[in-house]
């Protein structure tokens, strides 16, 4: 599996949950993850989440640090897996940079702090691979819930090295389970 953290800024509009817009656009080929901090302005015509489409809600934050994850030959089942794993690595590498009191809760496939949403996610689907986007609010003005982000409620400045934790704990534990899948025996 590869990584990449992009440092141009991009705004996340969900036409990057695409089949190999990775490939396409940073010649990544294959499983991979990649991260980029940028605006999010997720409008109807672009939500996968029917939830949403259906209560004609939209996603904005001014910056959020993005993951964008493609893995090839998974069910949808195990690319939602995949997700609530990638989540719970960005909840435990954000905790490991804050005080000792401050909580990071996640529900699903959300993460809150202080009552505030601190992330949006979604897994999907294509017609060659599942899909995953993961974004963490590092400024939430303007935001169109109740949010908290990395900067302000947080104190957080090392946006590029946690990222790069989060890729990195994300590859260890893919390369971790293919290792599992391949070192047990059959049993009938």
């Amino acid at each position: 599996m590869q990584s990449k953290f992009i440092k141009k800024e991009i705004c996340y509009e969900g036409n990057q949950l695409a089949p190999h817009w990775i490939y396409k656009n940073y010649n990544i080929l294959g499983d991979c993850i990649v991260s980029f901090v940028g605006g999010c302005d997720v409008k109807i015509s672009e939500m996968v989440d029917l939830e949403d489409v259906l209560a004609n809600d939209f996603i904005y934050s001014p910056k959020m640090l993005h993951f964008i994850v493609e893995h090839f030959n998974i069910p949808l089942v195990e690319g939602i897996l995949r997700q609530r794993l990638l989540i719970n690595i960005a909840r435990d590498e954000i905790m490991k940079n804050l005080p000792s009191n401050n909580i990071i809760t996640r529900s699903g496939d959300d993460l809150y702090f202080n009552e505030g949403k601190l992330s949006v996610s979604i897994a999907t689907k294509s017609i060659t691979s599942v899909l995953i986007h993961l974004g963490i609010n590092i400024d939430s003005n303007n935001a169109p819930v109740k949010a908290s982000d990395l900067e302000t409620d947080m104190g957080l400045k090392n946006i590029e090295q946690i990222a790069n934790n989060i890729i990195n704990n994300y590859l260890l534990e893919h390369k971790q389970i293919i290792e599992a899948s391949c070192k047990v025996r059959g049993v009938i």
